[in-house]
């Protein structure tokens, strides 16, 4: 059984949406308990970290995706909230993956946010991305970013090389919103669910 991690995050809808286009059973729950029987767990976000980190408080859900131990994958906020803190709301995130999540520089030149499609770079050999090439265009919208690391599994160019998804343990992240970047995201979340 897949759970989507049910916390207000603005894209929700649009993940369950991709899972039906996939044909994926899955739950939309904040149950700790339906959320750590799970086989996989999705965890979407799109918003405000430290609003994102005060929900999951509420709910109780801090420790209860800190101790999973299937593969969760985080999109966007989701990843973001894998790290240690953002410079959003100066959050103390879940501190899954020892990194800090900080922002595009306040370059006049640079749009932030990042928005619109942009290619991966330095995508590692990884299940996550099996039958998705070098220089595939994903969906990008994010004013913060995650630096470059040796959790690092691919990458992106926007200014600077930030990473475009990580991973972890059994924790995955992606910057990119699979669900909103076609039939390449597509893959992406079915590789999720059947190679990871």
């Amino acid at each position: 059984m897949i759970v989507l991690i049910d916390y207000d995050a603005g894209n929700t809808c649009s993940v369950m949406n991709a899972l039906k286009r996939l044909e994926v059973d899955f739950v939309l729950s904040d149950d700790p308990e339906v959320i750590r029987s799970a086989e996989k767990v999705i965890f979407p976000g799109v918003g405000h970290a430290k609003a994102a980190m005060d929900s999951l408080r509420e709910k109780g859900l801090v420790e209860v995706i800190k101790g999973l131990t299937q593969p969760v994958l985080g999109i966007c906020v989701g990843m973001q909230l894998l790290c240690t803190s953002s410079k959003e709301g100066d959050a103390d995130c879940l501190d899954v993956i020892p990194l800090r999540v900080t922002k595009f520089d306040e370059n006049p030149a640079l749009k932030v946010p990042h928005m619109g499609w942009n290619t991966l770079t330095n995508v590692q050999d990884h299940p996550l991305f099996k039958g998705i090439e070098s220089e595939e265009y994903f969906y990008f919208v994010h004013s913060y970013y995650v630096p470059q690391s040796s959790y690092s599994i691919a990458d992106c160019e926007y200014d600077l090389e930030f990473s475009a998804a990580v991973q972890k343990d059994n924790f995955y992240g992606i910057q990119f919103h699979a669900e909103k970047s076609g039939p390449i995201g597509a893959q992406l979340l079915s590789n999720f669910i059947t190679q990871i």
